[in-house]
């Protein structure tokens, strides 16, 4: 098992934490993250871009003018996509961009994307992180002390001081356990956890 040291918010050594190594310490495929994190892309479109086509046009059928003899090209009626306010060629139509991807590949890449920062060094355990008050100020503060700048905090239950007070800070978002997923790792330089977020993670890869 890794052993990494457990932080308070002041950024001071108070314990030691032990990884699972099933979790935390799996050899790292990029091929495997690059498929999860397209799946999780992919899946966050809408597809509900529509255009509207000839048919679609509410307008005359009439010729605009006769065939030959005018000089200027041939004409049909207003509803032709060489028109102004005519249908559209080829345009898109509500789809669905949806990926699918194994649940095994899926958890797979997520003990990678954690394996990752821990072997990079990027990966911190607070024991705790406690604000009295929705307070910008005070959570700046917090990340100050950690020496942080662009990190994803994971907690284990919710908790509004903490998730209101980070959001208006560029480079930060706090996630709980039920929503961590491999883009968001990946995406943060610096991934903190949480003392009893561990034991949500790994009981929830195990």
């Amino acid at each position: 098992m890794a052993v990494v040291d457990v932080l308070n918010q002041t950024g001071e050594k108070v314990a030691q934490a032990e990884l699972a190594d099933s979790c935390f310490n799996v050899d790292v495929k990029p091929s495997v993250l690059h498929a999860v994190v397209k799946m999780q892309l992919a899946n966050r479109r809408a597809g509900t871009a529509s255009v509207k086509n000839r048919s679609d046009i509410q307008g005359s059928t009439r010729k605009l003018f006769r065939q030959k003899g005018t000089g200027r090209a041939r004409r049909g009626d207003a509803k032709s996509p060489l028109l102004r306010g005519g249908g559209v060629v080829f345009g898109p139509h509500p789809k669905s961009w949806a990926i699918k991807v194994p649940k095994k590949v899926r958890r797979l890449a997520l003990k990678m994307a954690l394996s990752s920062k821990l072997q990079n060094d990027a990966l911190f355990v607070l024991n705790g992180l406690t604000l009295d008050e929705i307070k910008t100020k005070a959570f700046a503060a917090i990340l100050a002390n950690l020496k942080l700048d662009n990190a994803l905090f994971v907690t284990a239950d919710k908790d509004a001081n903490i998730e209101l007070s980070s959001r208006n800070i560029p480079g930060v978002k706090v996630l709980r356990t039920e929503g961590l997923n491999v883009y968001d790792i990946l995406k943060y330089r610096q991934l903190v956890l949480l003392e009893p977020s561990i034991e949500q993670i790994e009981g929830r890869l195990s």
